[in-house]
């Protein structure tokens, strides 16, 4: 019979037949490897967008709001920074991070709402 070795440390794994770690710790430290397999640009990214879509929710608990652009800026807001843009037929841009997003007002305000799903 073929010995397995551990995914992690190639030490051998005994007990049952499918096991594929020799412990818990090899096993937690494989799947946190697994986890920062991503460029630390996607990661800096994923993080502009998570604090993006956090601001906007906690602005925006109702579904729709007015705030300043001046409100959003001082949280940490990044505008340079969304998901995805949807144009209306009268040309307005919603700009979205996830299902919460927002439109560019006049007088430095700005429209705050939530996607229906």
């Amino acid at each position: 019979m073929e010995k397995k070795l551990c995914l992690n440390c190639n030490l051998p794994v005994t007990g049952r037949t499918d096991k594929k770690f020799c412990d818990d710790a090899c096993r937690s430290s494989h799947h946190a490897k697994l986890g920062t397999a991503d460029p630390d640009y996607v990661r800096q990214i994923n993080l502009r967008l998570k604090r993006n879509r956090k601001i906007l929710l906690s602005l925006n608990p109702d579904g729709k709001a007015k705030v300043n652009r001046k409100e959003l800026l001082a949280r940490g807001f990044d505008f340079q920074c969304f998901t995805g843009i949807y144009k209306t037929e009268k040309n307005a841009c919603y700009y979205f991070c996830y299902e919460m997003g927002y439109l560019l007002l006049e007088h430095d305000y700005v429209l705050l709402v939530k996607k229906k799903h």
